[in-house]
């Protein structure tokens, strides 16, 4: 923690590694919305946004989507500002009902995947008659839950903590612009 601001310093005395800038998010969020689009053709869709993290993600996705749709969001967390993920716990659910549409579920990052599943779960247990995921960013390794992919992904980063577009250090850092992973002191 920095003393002055009481924020979380970035581990390392090189901080973060960029791995990708704000022009390749763009070009990803421009691939995502005709993915989106391509998907929903039509569809009664609710666009649920995950928060906190999918904010960023879906307030660069929406303007770029063609299909009407309305939004919503839900609110729940397994990390409470830490690097390590726990029990999920439940904030704020839909005040929108979704029985019979097609959900779409916006969020940041697909790391484990717990928290997309619980929401996907509830959703198909409230009667939804479809339910995509569009997440910015999927990490590459084995430890995903089996319950849960993304039908939509903007860019793939490697097995790191990663922040900024929405993702978060301890808290911190989401309006970073762009994708950066946090570099571990040796």
């Amino acid at each position: 923690m920095s003393a002055r601001t009481g924020r979380p310093e970035i581990p390392a005395t090189s901080g973060a590694e960029l791995i990708h800038d704000a022009a390749a998010v763009g070009r990803a969020f421009d691939a995502m919305a005709a993915a989106v689009d391509a998907e929903l053709a039509g569809a009664d869709c609710l666009a649920v946004v995950l928060l906190q993290g999918g904010i960023v993600p879906a307030g660069n996705l929406l303007p770029r989507l063609r299909s009407p749709l309305e939004l919503d969001s839900v609110q729940l967390t397994r990390y409470r500002n830490t690097t390590r993920g726990g029990a999920i716990e439940w904030r704020q659910w839909l005040a929108t009902p979704v029985a019979g549409r097609t959900v779409l579920l916006i969020d940041d990052i697909l790391d484990e995947g717990h928290s997309l599943a619980a929401v996907a779960a509830r959703c198909h247990a409230e009667g939804a008659a479809r339910v995509l995921t569009a997440v910015l960013v999927d990490k590459r390794h084995g430890r995903k839950s089996p319950d849960i992919r993304a039908d939509v992904v903007g860019l793939e980063v490697d097995d790191r903590y990663v922040f900024g577009f929405g993702m978060d250090y301890l808290g911190w850092h989401r309006n970073a612009p762009g994708i950066f992973a946090v570099v571990e002191d040796s």
